[in-house]
């Protein structure tokens, strides 16, 4: 049973900056396809960051530059940085894997990811 757990979320400030985690079950985070995904109010899930079993990455271009995803395969976690937040990234966040690692970064599409997490809400307002 693979288990993906959020953390993080609040409500920031505009300028602000968050580190969002996602502990999940062992062997996950090193073998499988992880990405972070968000869901706005009114809106459908979009994927913002992928990261391989390999390391490597790729974001959407709405973060690009703002965003950095990691991984620790070691502590099972992965994780989210997101700098010089706005307004407009106000929605709740997701943690989702596929245990196939083929196209890993190909998969932009939420029904491509198999496991998710319940989600932790980040919210920028002044």
């Amino acid at each position: 049973q693979v288990q993906l757990v959020e953390s993080g979320g609040g409500s920031v400030l505009p300028g602000g900056s968050l580190r969002l985690s996602c502990a999940a079950s062992e062997y996950v985070v090193s073998r499988y396809c992880m990405a972070w995904f968000r869901q706005a109010p009114g809106k459908g899930r979009a994927s913002i960051a992928i990261i391989n079993a390999d390391g490597e990455t790729l974001y959407a271009p709405s973060v690009k530059g703002r965003v950095t995803i990691s991984k620790d395969n070691t502590k099972n976690s992965l994780v989210l940085q997101i700098a010089s937040l706005k307004p407009e990234d106000t929605a709740m966040y997701y943690c989702a894997a596929i245990s196939y690692t083929t196209r890993c970064l190909s998969r932009t599409g939420d029904s491509e990811y198999a496991y998710w997490g319940q989600g932790t809400q980040v919210t920028v307002a002044s």
